[in-house]
């Protein structure tokens, strides 16, 4: 390495230093550190700027510096030059495998100079970044033969530092530094080089970096498994996030990645019966006339769809389980029997339960004029279809519509059927009840008041079900007539506040109630202050 010392500028690189002389094992533990911290170094530098997978095969050519000198403690000796030329196979991301071959002229001794060489190793190389960075730092080692001229051969250990700097898609610049340990006396020596690395065959880009070229990968800027040709697939279920109809719920194939629990084909979203398997909008057809069991009247007997999947064995158009006459043709007016049908709905007088009204056949002759399977003379809502007593649910908590204050909002029953007052809403009316205030010994509102009159506006606009009690209270300064008179009127006055809000004054009511109802005692000022009050209460009618 005592080259790039020689080669390069002092700033910004890291060069090894010889400034002194080393001992074998110093010289070693100093070179190793050194291209440790270098390599670490550039490693932290190196950028990705690709996404690209390579071929692993590179071949490439060096510049050897070679020096037997400092490593055997023989400064006398010059650096002398080398060729090196390489196969290099990728085992994967991180290990390569490299079978460099060189020759050159080595110093061994200050008697023997200038003796040519010829060396083959293998070498195992750990990348520090990934492949695809700009600047890939390595460390290597390995085992190789040098055969001197003249001299035999000796077994070599080599360990160093490398970095392939990417000047082109296939085409790198290879700095490399070594030192190489030798079982013969004399041997060990350091070997720098600059070459020239390029690797084989076309550059297979992968955008992605999902491990899917794009060639063949169907969603190449987006990262995703093999199973899915490298699209995304969030609910792991095997259909790419483009083509799955439900991308966040875990699916089959067949129903476009969405939930099929019965196995039947038809994804749950669109699977009539869900749970249950069938083949007719996913439901089960028992009798395999066509028409789902759901639907069909005869699960069990084939039928047609006129006759909702019930057989008609007289022909007569009336399926056999609402035909009075099932073996006997009959009108369809008088259910498939020739009897009397005073009303002419179709029943026979016998089977209509209200043989003088004309009704249904599911009625059982009944009137039923909102047609929600509930006879008119029961239903407490004739002409509004419901399923409770009837009668509609239009909010759906559980109260029919009759019976709800509030039949478009939901809420509990214990509150009619109206929604409860949130917490914000009650402090509001606690707060209002000491924050509304009046001139003294009279009932006109200081302007502060009006806020929290306003405040209460728009919680009756809010909660239009709920009605308004006001409540005035005095303390016991002064006549009972007097403070009477003054809580009625202070009542009142926020009344008129609100109506002239747009409050709808049939909503509300007031009352005074002067000193009659305190809440705390009249013996202290505290006492008095608080029981002089304007209390607001929402309630359900």
């Amino acid at each position: 390495m005592i080259f790039l010392q020689k080669a390069l500028p002092q700033r910004n690189f890291c060069v090894l230093k010889t400034n002194n002389r080393f001992k074998n094992k110093t010289y070693m533990r100093k070179t190793i550190f050194t291209l440790l911290f270098c390599g670490h170094l550039l490693a932290a530098l190196a950028q990705d700027t690709l996404s690209d997978r390579r071929s692993p095969h590179s071949i490439g050519a060096k510049l050897l510096f070679v020096d037997y000198g400092r490593p055997n403690d023989i400064d006398s000796l010059d650096i002398t030059n080398g060729l090196e030329i390489l196969y290099s196979y990728s085992m994967n991301r991180w290990l390569t495998i490299a079978l460099p071959i060189k020759t050159g002229v080595m110093n061994v001794m200050e008697d023997i100079n200038n003796r040519n060489f010829f060396s083959m190793d293998a070498i195992l190389q750990l990348q520090l970044t990934q492949p695809t960075a700009r600047i890939i730092p390595y460390l290597f080692g390995g085992a190789g033969i040098v055969a001197e001229r003249g001299a035999g051969s000796n077994t070599q250990f080599p360990a160093g530092l490398g970095f392939n700097i990417r000047v082109g898609k296939n085409s790198y610049i290879n700095l490399q530094g070594e030192y190489r340990f030798s079982q013969m006396d004399n041997r060990d020596n350091l070997q720098g080089g600059v070459g020239y690395l390029y690797r084989l065959g076309k550059v297979q880009r992968d955008t992605d970096r999902d491990g899917i070229i794009d060639l063949e990968d169907a969603c190449p800027e987006q990262p995703g498994p093999v199973a899915t040709k490298g699209c995304p697939d969030r609910d792991g279920d095997g259909v790419a996030d483009k083509d799955d109809a439900c991308p966040d719920q875990k699916g089959t194939i067949p129903t476009q990645g969405c939930p099929d629990a019965d196995g039947d084909g038809f994804a749950d979203s669109k699977d009539a019966c869900p749970y249950v398997a069938g083949t007719i909008n996913g439901c089960p057809d028992t009798d395999q006339d066509g028409i789902a069991d759901k639907d069909d009247y005869c699960p069990e007997e084939a039928g047609t769809a006129a006759n909702r999947g019930c057989p008609d064995k007289d022909g007569d158009g009336v399926a056999d389980p609402f035909d009075a006459c099932p073996d006997q043709a009959g009108p369809v007016a008088n259910r498939g029997c020739p009897i009397q049908d005073t009303d002419g709905d179709g029943i026979p007088d016998e089977m209509d339960l209200c043989p003088t009204e004309k009704g249904t056949v599911s009625t059982m002759g009944c009137p039923d004029r909102d047609g929600d399977g509930v006879i008119d003379r029961e239903d407490r809502c004739p002409d509004k279809a419901g399923t409770f007593a009837g009668c509609p649910d239009t909010d759906g908590d559980g109260l029919i519509d009759p019976d709800d204050a509030c039949p478009t909002e939901a809420g509990p029953s214990t509150n009619k059927g109206c929604p409860e007052l949130k917490k914000e809403v009650k402090e509001v009316l606690e707060f209002a009840m000491r924050a509304v205030q009046f001139e003294t010994g009279r009932a006109t509102l200081k302007p502060e008041s009006y806020p929290v009159l306003d405040q209460i506006v728009q919680i009756m606009k809010q909660y239009p079900a709920y009605a308004l009690r006001i409540s005035g209270h005095t303390d016991n300064v002064g006549s009972n007539a007097t403070n009477q008179t003054l809580s009625q009127q202070r009542a009142k006055t926020c009344y008129d506040y609100l109506v002239a809000s747009g409050i709808d004054a049939a909503r509300m009511s007031y009352r005074g109630f002067g000193e009659s109802k305190p809440m705390a005692s009249n013996n202290t000022a505290e006492g008095k202050r608080l029981n002089r009050r304007t209390e607001f209460e929402l309630y359900i009618k």
